[in-house]
């Protein structure tokens, strides 16, 4: 198939723009509509609305019995995986688990020029849910990005769920959440794993926040349960958009822009933007050939026909600049002195500077995490990380010197908003409320007279 190449400020490149901007939209009814009904049934018949909506949706009958994965099954994996694999998963484990505790955050305690002792307390939560998609694929990198920053944060209990597969359990999954410190692992998906998580069933127990990637129907049932539980963010299907200058070699970009389109929900987006016509030419010419041969080529023909561009520019300021409103989950800087740009990205989930850098690097052992803000996502979020794990909870003591400089102003504050018991409560404590009360009695006590 030929990829679209657009002139920026046409009106092609216009339309093009606005179907990438749906997908900010939402899931839309039919898909909320769904997932509600199915949140319903979760919570009205718990583990047997799991087995009736597994055989419906996964296609697997399972037992209730059967929902939980017990951990000498994870165990059996881990020991029974072929040690190159096992090897590869540690060797991401590790740089995951290090890149992440540099993203913790402590407690702290100061004392101020007034007396006033203030801090805030972080905590890690109790218990997490981590969704991992499964069915057609097996996803053991998506295990560690999730279950791993949740262990360095020092969350106690790491709950995952994941589709089961009519092909069978997938032992490298069963590995990785070995490998990651998972503590339970429910053979569920869907939105119907989602509610389980966040009401209860007799065989999953509620969490506090559930995290990670997966379709529309599984972001629409996050984002309704969230209240009763926190969420991470919404992770939809996978973005890229790579910038190109003439220097770039048209084959890598090709794969880079293949790389993000091949997984194979239809709803993914790739983009690439370019001042050069001729760079532009010759990457639409390497799709074509790289197509003829892929396994997954009709995936990603879905993918370039819906979502895919490839897009001319005046310059690289004007690249950034259409860059930063897409907001992607990937943004690659194919350019020279890639990192003089960087201070020109203000949205973007991941940037990736240089050519040998491509985005499947960080989809598994760069460190940081690869569960991203999509769909725009990215111009108020962050990516997944340890922090995601914490709760944090001010404290604060007075002095007297505090009450005595700050009590006035809080009382005038308190009132200003229409609040006398909020004033009277400040009051009391530094005197002036007593002080208040006397002088109304000797008025009143006056009137009487």
């Amino acid at each position: 198939m030929k990829v679209r190449v657009l002139k920026s400020h046409s009106a092609e490149h216009k339309r093009f723009m606005q179907t990438l901007a749906e997908r900010r939209a939402g899931s839309g009814a039919s898909v909320d509509n769904a997932v509600a009904a199915i949140i319903d049934d979760v919570r009205k018949r718990g583990d047997r609305a799991l087995v009736d909506l597994t055989a419906e949706f996964d296609g697997v009958k399972l037992q209730p019995a059967a929902i939980k994965v017990a951990a000498s099954e994870l165990r059996s994996a881990l020991n029974h995986l072929p040690s190159s694999d096992r090897d590869a998963l540690e060797l991401a484990a590790e740089r995951i688990r290090v890149f992440h505790r540099r993203t913790m955050e402590d407690s702290f305690v100061y004392r101020d020029r007034i007396g006033m002792r203030l801090g805030q307390i972080v905590r890690a939560l109790q218990r997490v849910g981590i969704y991992v998609p499964g069915g057609a694929g097996a996803y053991p990198s998506t295990v560690l990005m999730n279950a791993i920053p949740a262990k360095v944060a020092g969350v106690a209990e790491v709950v995952m769920v994941s589709p089961p597969s009519k092909d069978g359990e997938r032992p490298v999954v069963l590995a990785a959440a070995a490998i990651a410190g998972v503590d339970e692992f429910y053979r569920v998906g869907g939105a119907q794993a989602v509610a389980a998580l966040a009401y209860g069933t007799d065989t999953i127990r509620p969490v506090d926040k559930i995290v990670g990637p997966g379709n529309a129907y599984v972001q629409a049932a996050k984002r309704m349960v969230y209240g009763v539980t926190d969420i991470d963010k919404i992770a939809g299907p996978s973005e890229v958009v790579v910038i190109a200058d003439d220097a770039a070699r048209a084959d890598w970009v090709a794969a880079d822009l293949i790389a993000q389109a091949e997984h194979g929900s239809g709803d993914e987006s790739a983009v690439m933007l370019t001042p050069s016509e001729e760079t532009a030419r010759a990457v639409a010419e390497a799709l074509e050939r790289a197509l003829k041969n892929l396994p997954r080529a009709k995936a990603v023909e879905t993918v370039l026909a819906r979502r895919g561009a490839i897009i001319v520019v005046a310059d690289l300021a004007e690249a950034f600049d259409l860059a930063n409103e897409i907001a992607p989950e990937h943004l690659e800087l194919d350019i020279r002195s890639p990192s003089r740009w960087l201070p020109r990205v203000k949205s973007a989930g991941a940037v990736f500077l240089g050519a040998i850098t491509p985005a499947p690097l960080g989809d598994y052992l760069a460190g940081p995490n690869h569960v991203l803000p999509t769909g725009g996502a990215a111009r108020f979020a962050s990516p997944l990380g340890a922090y995601d794990f914490l709760k944090r909870t001010s404290i604060i003591e007075a002095s007297q010197g505090a009450l005595t400089e700050l009590g006035p102003a809080v009382a005038h504050l308190a009132r200003l908003e229409g609040f006398e018991g909020h004033a009277r409560a400040m009051e009391l404590r530094n005197g002036e409320g007593k002080r208040k009360v006397a002088r109304i009695k000797r008025s009143a006590h006056g009137k009487q007279t």
